[in-house]
């Protein structure tokens, strides 16, 4: 009995053979494979990190896209969506919003809608009246004014942080004083100048005034010009491209 188990010790105290040779294989194989190198990208020198966060300018909603005269300006930070017509000689200053999502908004010929307006139009106006947005030709809106579903005749000037509520009709050849609402539905004349809260008539315009009316309109239409050529092909804004460019190491 003694004898068989120190025979059985033994044996396995032995060291297998075979498994010895996979070992020693094994090791062998593990020492001989070379280490994998590390894949580093470097960048190129003249890439530049863009930011495509920026807003868009037209903006379609189904079958409707906004349409833009060929020489009318839109400023780049301008929103225009769904139902809007830009016609000829029109401009849309800095951070204007014209919303054609329901009904349509047209801006007629050398017309103007400058800074921070909002233009809205509602699917139904509730005095029945159109309710689409039509601010027709040589007509001058204000900054700050909020537009909805009201119409502007020919040759009128609506005053900054003006507010024209659904169905409000201004007839041609009027003006609105700075910080006017006008109520859903309200009509103001030909050739009389109205203002407060709500908007009430304040008198009858005189021959000369009612003629510096589109000449305003034509004036702001002459500055958007100086605008407008900034943004074509040829304009100088290779000069700040360069300059980006030389910042970055980048030969020009």
């Amino acid at each position: 009995m003694a004898t068989s188990i120190a025979r059985f010790s033994r044996r396995a105290l032995t060291p297998n053979p075979i498994r010895r040779f996979f070992a020693t294989s094994a090791a062998l194989a593990t020492n001989a494979e070379a280490p994998k190198p590390k894949l580093t990208v470097s960048p190129s020198p003249d890439r530049a990190k863009w930011d495509y966060r920026g807003q868009r300018q037209i903006i379609p909603l189904g079958q409707w896209l906004p349409k833009v005269a060929v020489d009318a300006y839109v400023a780049p930070n301008v929103v225009l969506a769904g139902q809007v017509t830009v016609w000829d000689g029109s401009s849309v200053w800095n951070g204007a919003v014209l919303r054609g999502d329901l009904n349509k908004i047209t801006l007629g010929f050398c017309a103007n809608v400058q800074e921070r307006c909002v233009v809205h139009a509602a699917w139904s106006s509730p005095t029945g009246l159109p309710a689409e947005t039509l601010i027709d030709r040589y007509v001058t809106v204000g900054a700050y004014s909020l537009l909805r579903s009201c119409t502007i005749e020919p040759e009128c000037i609506i005053g900054q942080h003006s507010i024209l509520m659904e169905g409000s009709l201004v007839e041609t050849r009027s003006i609105l004083e700075a910080g006017s609402v006008v109520p859903p539905g309200r009509r103001i004349p030909s050739g009389e100048l109205w203002g407060g809260n709500p908007a009430r008539f304040i008198r009858t315009l005189t021959n000369e005034e009612t003629l510096e009316i589109p000449k305003l309109a034509v004036a702001i239409n002459h500055l958007s010009g100086d605008y407008f050529s900034e943004f074509l092909p040829y304009s100088t804004v290779y000069l700040e491209v360069e300059k980006f460019k030389k910042s970055l190491g980048i030969a020009v």
